[in-house]
C-alpha cells in the first residue's frame, strides 16, 4: 500500500485552473480502485492519496498522468508501507500490504 503526498509547486491561482481536470482524474482512479482515498492537506498546500498495493512502476505511471503534474503545478512523494493494524471494518486493507 502507498501513501502519496501532493505538494503544490505553484501558487494556488496557478493550481486552481487545473482543479476540475485533476478532480476528474481522481474520480476515474478511485472508480477503478487504483486510488482508495484522496483529500486535501490542511492547510491547502497539496493533497494526500492512499493507493492499493501494485508495482511501484505502475503507480509512478499513474501519478505521471495527474493534470497537476502534467501542467507543472505539483509534485508527488510516495511512501510504501504494509498495513499491519487496522480499525474494525477495514480488515481488507491488510491484504493490500
Amino acid at each position: 500500500m502507498f501513501v502519496v503526498t501532493v505538494t503544490y509547486t505553484a501558487p494556488l491561482e496557478e493550481v486552481d485552473p487545473w482543479r476540475p481536470a485533476h478532480g476528474d482524474w481522481l474520480n476515474r482512479l478511485i472508480s477503478q480502485r487504483l486510488l482508495l482515498v484522496a483529500g486535501r492537506q490542511v492547510p491547502l498546500v497539496g493533497g494526500v492519496y492512499l493507493a492499493p498495493q501494485m508495482p511501484a512502476e505502475e503507480l509512478d505511471r499513474l501519478l505521471a498522468t495527474d493534470p497537476y503534474v502534467l501542467n507543472g503545478v505539483a509534485t508527488h512523494s510516495v511512501v510504501e508501507f504494509t498495513p499491519l493494524l487496522v480499525a474494525d471494518g477495514l480488515e481488507d486493507l491488510k491484504s493490500q500490504g
